[in-house]
């Protein structure tokens, strides 16, 4: 027996496949895509249960509702265990309602039921069940309460069969019919459903039932893909009328936190508070801790050096490193010196550079993770939304742009779920303006070795200069390109509710392990092409590290002097072939912008410290700012581009938003290095 685990996300769904699975269970991704798929046998049973990606509906607008789509129809599972988080019961029965209109038994495990009653809202089971017409159980994944009355109930197959409910109007129940009968498939309401919606993942209705299709739309003032939806609605909320008793009770938790955290005047100075402790937490308190750590495990050291907050003090630590012990051990081996250089110069320099940031990115991940999972960040969506309305875009675009605070390809794809077409164009032009993990390392290098003491400071101040930039940039394409209407924010606001600490591990994992994968294929793969570069000359002679005199010589600095003199104005006229070349190495991956510099710094000053080489002591204060400025702002790297691409579905439109993103960069950093400039 095979059975399909459906919810939305942060429904508690993964909890319980981990509670009815227990340890029986294997990971790996969905034939064709990066989605991870995990499978697992119901414990004590041969049952095979299947965890598909949380979803809230069955349109293709994600590649996670692509893939839970297309295992329950074409998968055949024998039964769908649909969760259902009782706390938001409107959304989640959303899903339920296309379920049922498969040819697959349905049954649902209405979790946080406990929840729900501290709450002082009450739902009667039975009647639920009787006005849906399937099976439900109440369960707590979280605590593991229901969960074996579940297994025994499928074991014994003590459930109802799906009734195919009639839940929409006359006029529609008898459109979907005529579909219906000329289909030759399983899923046949299903399938009409899709069809008189227009979904494009199916054939187009026959013309002889256009004009009914339009004389619809016509009489409902709306297209039938609303309309479908409106009467989904009008379903759901007749069943909750019905099943649902609000008790008399005090004024809860949620709504007295609602009441701080969405007021008019606190919201936006909580929220940046919010985030400046996130930042003073990941880059001024771990930064400064763990950044000397790390590099010290890779260049070795005879001393550690911490910074508090501008506070410096050193402790005895005398280690070798991974570099120089490889270089030790290569010339005892009797390897060649561009042997070792390549070692230790160009893979462990190149790649240590990026890895010296991972436990600020991890602390980074933690606390975003945290504020999703208790519920803040769709509170600070839905409040955001009037003010972005203003400029062309939803508080829908909100959730882009903090998916997009951990990379941007996700955050470009979750893009998606905007139905307006030109808001999410708009969104995907934006998304990448804020500053991801990646662009972290060069916000933590810049800002804590010119400002020491207010390193968190810059970089918070970067991520609220983001927000001002997207906004005014969404102006400027509203007027210019993207005239049309923002759409309304719907959103149902989550209880808060404690994190959930094997979500957020494993979250936190994720992406942590993306980072780190990265650092060691597309980085590394770099970090080798530039130092063979910064090696070589045209004839192809290896330079022994020496001086800026001798690399200034190599492949690397003659393509970079082709274009320094674009990065002139940022820098305070100083035409440097090495910053030049290393904020381009940001179009491959915006990690590679340190790695880049720590390599040629490498090369040229013999294992020298990046702002400590002769080839980039020209930095002050107001460059630093400017040449942070344009590797944020500037076009994304070359898998964000690719991710616009595909949601643009135009070579064209991407070739504009890039020239857009690199030209509004170019300018604003030029702007802040030429008054550096002009004061100094």
């Amino acid at each position: 027996m095979k059975i399909a685990l459906v919810g939305n996300q942060n429904s508690g769904k993964t909890t319980l496949f981990n509670a009815l699975t227990g340890n029986n269970q294997k990971v790996g991704n969905w034939p064709g895509v990066t989605i991870e798929r995990k499978e697992g046998h119901v414990k004590d049973t041969d049952i095979v249960i299947v965890d598909l990606p949380g979803v809230y509906s069955l349109s293709p607008y994600t590649s996670e509702e692509e893939v839970s789509r297309s295992f329950v129809l074409n998968s055949n599972p024998d039964l769908i265990i649909n969760i259902v988080d009782a706390t938001s019961i409107e959304r989640s029965l959303y899903l339920t309602t296309q379920l049922l209109e498969t040819d697959h038994d349905v049954i649902i495990a209405l979790n946080m039921t406990d929840i729900l009653e501290k709450e002082g809202v009450s739902i009667d089971v039975d009647k639920l069940s009787k006005l849906i017409g399937v099976t439900i159980l109440p369960i707590s994944a979280k605590r593991g309460t229901g969960v074996n009355e579940l297994i025994k109930v499928i074991q014994d197959k003590q459930y109802l069969k799906n009734p195919h409910n009639k839940i929409y109007s006359k006029e529609v129940e008898s459109l979907i019919n005529k579909v219906s009968k000329d289909l030759d498939t399983n899923h046949k309401r299903f399938n009409a459903v899709k069809i008189i919606e227009r979904d494009p993942g199916f054939p187009e209705i026959k013309k002889e039932l256009l004009s009914s299709l339009e004389e619809l739309e016509i009489n409902k003032d709306m297209d039938t893909e609303q309309l479908i939806a409106h009467e989904r609605y009008v379903y759901i909320e007749k069943v909750k009328e019905e099943s649902v008793v609000i008790l008399p009770k005090k004024e809860s938790i949620t709504d007295k936190l609602d009441k701080i955290f969405l007021n008019k005047w606190a919201a936006i100075p909580i929220f940046i508070g919010i985030m400046a402790l996130v930042y003073i937490l990941s880059v001024g308190l771990v930064g400064g801790l763990t950044v000397g750590l790390v590099d010290s495990l890779f260049n070795g050291a005879e001393e550690l050096e911490f910074n508090f907050f501008g506070i410096v003090w050193t402790a005895p630590f005398n280690i070798m490193g991974l570099g120089p012990w490889f270089g030790s051990l290569l010339e005892s081996w009797g390897a060649s010196p561009w042997a070792i250089s390549l070692v230790c110069d160009g893979i462990i320099s190149g790649v240590g550079a990026v890895l010296n940031f991972v436990p600020q990115i991890i602390i980074l991940f933690i606390c975003l993770s945290i504020l999703e999972t208790i519920g803040y960040m769709s509170r600070i969506a839905f409040f955001l939304d009037r003010i972005f309305h203003k400029f062309g875009l939803s508080g829908k675009s909100l959730i882009p742009f903090i998916v997009g605070s951990g990379c941007s390809v996700p955050g470009i794809m979750a893009s998606r779920t905007i139905e307006d077409d030109d808001e999410r164009k708009m969104t995907v032009t934006l998304t990448p303006f804020i500053p991801c993990s990646a662009k972290l390392p060069i916000l933590s290098v810049f800002a804590s070795f010119f400002f020491p003491r207010f390193g968190w400071l810059v970089t918070l101040s970067f991520y609220v200069g983001a927000i001002i930039i997207i906004l005014l940039s969404g102006l400027i394409l509203k007027k210019l390109i993207f005239k049309g209407h923002a759409s309304t924010f719907i959103s149902e606001l989550p209880l808060y509710k404690a994190p959930n600490v094997s979500y957020v591990v494993r979250d936190v994992w994720d992406k942590t392990f993306s980072f780190i994968k990265r650092a060691g294929t597309i980085i590394l793969l770099c970090s080798v092409v530039v130092w063979f570069l910064a090696s070589f000359d045209y004839k192809l002679t290896y330079i022994p590290s020496s001086s800026d005199l001798v690399i200034a010589d190599s492949l690397l600095a003659n393509l970079g002097k082709l274009f320094a003199w674009a990065f002139a104005p940022m820098l305070g006229g100083n035409m440097s072939w090495a910053a030049a070349v290393s904020a381009i190495q940001g179009l491959v991956a915006k990690e590679q912008v340190i790695s880049s510099m720590a390599t040629i710094a490498s090369v040229a000053e013999e294992g020298g410290e990046i702002f400590s080489s002769s080839l980039f002591s020209f930095f002050n204060g107001w460059s630093a700012v400017a040449f942070i400025a344009f590797n944020l702002f500037s076009a994304p790297c070359f898998g964000a581009i690719g991710a616009m691409k595909r949601e643009y579905g135009s070579n064209k439109r991407m070739l504009y938003a890039v020239l857009f993103q690199t030209g509004l960069a170019w300018v604003i950093a030029s702007l802040i290095g030429s008054i550096g400039w002009m004061v100094g």
